[in-house]
C-alpha cells in the first residue's frame, strides 16, 4: 500500500490516442502519475470541484501505454485491473509503478482531491480532457512494480491452480 499526495493527471483513451499519434503533452509528465479516470466535476464560477474520480479499467489504455511509458517517463500509471504484457515490460524497463485503486469508490477517492490545478484538452469532452489534480492522501496498492512482479499475473495463475484442482475434485451430491 502506498498514500499518494501532490500532483496527478488524469488520461483515459483519447488523451492516450493523442498522444501515441504525435500530439504532445500539454504539461511535462516526467514522474508524474498519470491516473485512468474519467472523473466528473462540475464548475462553480472559475473553481472546479470534483464530485467522483473512480478508475476506469487500464486494459483499455493497453495499446498505448508502453510507448506513453517510454516516451514521457512517468512515475507511474493507477488505474484499475491492471495491464498486460507490453506494459509490464514497460513498467520494467523504465522503472515505473502500476497502482490500482479500487472500483465503486469514485466519491471517496473524489474525497482525496484538494483541488483542480488545472484541465487540458477540454475539447476530448469532460470524461476525456487531462485534469490535473492535488491530492492528498491517496491510498492505493501497488500491483506491478519496476522489477517484473505483478499482482494481477500471480492472482490469475494461482487462481487457475484452484481451478484445476477442482476439476479433478469428484463431484458429491449433498444429502438432505
Amino acid at each position: 500500500m502506498v498514500s499518494l499526495s501532490g500532483t496527478i493527471v488524469t488520461a483515459r483513451d483519447q488523451v492516450h490516442k493523442y498522444l501515441a499519434s504525435g500530439g504532445k503533452p500539454p504539461i511535462d509528465l516526467e514522474g508524474i502519475v498519470i491516473y485512468h479516470c474519467g472523473p466528473v466535476v462540475i464548475r462553480k464560477g472559475d473553481v472546479w470541484h470534483v464530485l467522483a474520480a473512480g478508475p476506469t479499467t487500464s486494459m483499455r489504455e493497453e495499446p498505448y501505454e508502453a510507448g506513453l511509458i517510454r516516451s514521457y517517463h512517468p512515475g507511474a500509471i493507477m488505474g484499475k485491473g491492471g495491464m498486460g504484457a507490453k506494459t509490464a515490460e514497460a513498467l520494467r524497463s523504465e522503472g515505473c509503478a502500476y497502482l490500482h485503486l479500487t472500483g465503486g469508490a469514485a466519491s471517496s477517492i473524489a474525497g482525496s482531491i484538494e483541488c483542480v490545478e488545472g484541465v487540458h484538452l477540454l475539447e476530448f469532452g469532460q470524461p476525456e480532457a487531462m485534469w490535473v489534480f492535488r491530492i492528498r492522501s491517496l491510498p492505493a496498492l501497488v500491483t506491478m512494480d519496476s522489477y517484473g512482479n505483478s499482482l494481477h499475473r500471480d492472482v490469475e495463475s494461482s487462481s487457475l491452480d484452484i481451478f484445476r484442482q477442482l476439476l479433478k475434485t469428484p463431484f458429491r451430491e449433498s444429502k438432505s
